[in-house]
């Protein structure tokens, strides 16, 4: 049975879960930090704590559903990725963000349903995954499609040169 001291310790967990990603992400300098998942993670919490209570208190709602809610948060939670990843010449940027963001509010999700202890092992595993960023970054492939368009472009302009000379 879910009470307000319960919810209210799964929105301090949730919290302090969110904000060791935060850190993560400020300490490495990237756009969204502590407030940012923090306020992810103890908003999805909260809108599955609301799921739940929302079905314990109503015991005559005949379509209650506690997922409907969480739901909802991974939808706007995807909308809210999808702005962030962005496309350029050589790279796409904001994916481990989106993803982070995306993770986050799962594991807000998880603590207000009252997997506590899944969700600190995933947000240990996921500030692993983050801070061993330098470990899988990709960084070779952007330097090579450049050096790949740089030869390219010479050899066009050496057989414009050679059309030219005939």
């Amino acid at each position: 049975m879910l009470t307000e001291n319960i919810a209210i310790t799964r929105i301090l967990i949730s919290a302090l879960l969110g904000c060791a990603i935060g850190v993560e992400r400020y300490i490495h300098k990237h756009p969204a930090g502590v407030r940012t998942f923090m306020l992810i993670c103890i908003a999805s919490t909260l809108a599955t704590l609301a799921s739940i209570w929302i079905c314990q208190t109503n015991l005559n709602l005949i379509n209650g559903d506690p997922g409907r809610i969480a739901a909802q948060v991974v939808t706007g939670i995807g909308f809210i990725g999808a702005g962030l990843i962005i496309k350029n010449k050589y790279d796409v940027s904001g994916l481990t963000t989106a993803a982070s963001i995306f993770c986050t509010s799962i594991i807000g999700i998880a603590v207000g349903v009252g997997l506590i202890w899944v969700s600190v092992l995933v947000t240990v595993i996921a500030i692993m995954v983050l801070a061993s960023s330098f470990l899988f970054h990709d960084g070779n492939s952007r330097q090579l499609a450049m050096e790949q368009e740089a030869k390219e472009e010479k050899e066009k302009a050496e057989k414009e040169k050679a059309a030219k000379a005939e």
